[in-house]
């Protein structure tokens, strides 16, 4: 596989998935690169996670090529920081927010290797980045649905990835703390490219650059600015059009 330019993260060719013979990816073409903020929006079941998984190398296509830092999806998930739709643990273990965080540096420790002082500034620097390094000690079990998200978000930082993953992050969190997280993924920004998988419309179209709209097929790949008839094609159904203050918004009609 020839390598990319150093611009260039990501790149699928050609994608095709199926589960079962029924086809949730197909002719996926994206390409994402250093410093992109991408959001993908699209309905449930329209392989936004599956897509997410492919670049991970969690899912193998069954037709086209994957690279990642120039490298197979495997080698290069290295360079990858990736929080999943779904956290599930036993809110009564007894595990704090720097443990937790902590767990995020084994593959760079391995199995019988202790962690060194760069493993815990690693930690403290992801803490401080979400805010979360005063509360360091608490029960991860005890946060809100917010805090929570944003211990997940400094465990997968910890490695210092080129390319940061987040598949519904916003999903547990509550609509005033919502706001808050977005401003740390506009601050990492700076730093790191990132790729942010939502439902939430109105928000993707506010804080990323750029819009993906997946359903099977990607519909659409580029600048943030998009139509109802896009969404519409995405969407299987009417968008309505509407504004709130200077911010354009988009809502999915009843249907």
């Amino acid at each position: 596989m020839n390598r990319m330019s150093e611009e260039n993260l990501v790149q699928l060719q050609d994608i095709w998935v199926r589960y079962n013979g029924a086809p949730v990816l197909e002719n996926i073409n994206l390409l994402i690169k250093k410093g992109d903020f991408l959001g993908i929006i699209g309905p449930n079941g329209g392989g936004k996670t599956t897509l997410l998984k492919v670049i991970l190398g969690l899912v193998h296509p069954d037709r086209g090529t994957v690279s990642v830092m120039g490298e197979s999806p495997v080698k290069g998930r290295r360079h990858i920081g990736y929080v999943s739709q779904y956290n599930l643990f036993d809110r009564s273990f007894p595990i704090n927010i720097w443990d937790t965080v902590l767990m995020g540096r084994y593959g760079n420790t391995g199995l019988f290797k202790r962690y060194d002082a760069q493993d815990r500034l690693a930690v403290e620097q992801a803490l401080k980045t979400v805010g979360m390094l005063d509360q360091r000690f608490h029960q991860l079990g005890q946060l809100s649905g917010g805090e929570q998200q944003r211990v997940f978000i400094a465990r997968a930082l910890v490695t210092d990835p080129q390319l940061l993953l987040l598949d519904e992050p916003t999903a547990s969190v509550d609509s005033a703390m919502q706001t808050e997280f977005y401003e740390i993924l506009d601050h990492l920004k700076q730093t790191m490219a990132i790729v942010l998988v939502s439902h939430d419309i109105s928000a993707v179209s506010i804080y990323v650059d750029k819009i993906a709209c997946l359903n099977r097929q990607l519909y659409y790949h580029g600048s943030k600015e998009i139509t109802s008839e896009i969404l519409e094609a995405t969407y299987k159904c009417p968008v309505q059009m509407i504004a709130h203050g200077n911010v354009p918004h988009r809502v999915l009609k009843e249907h």
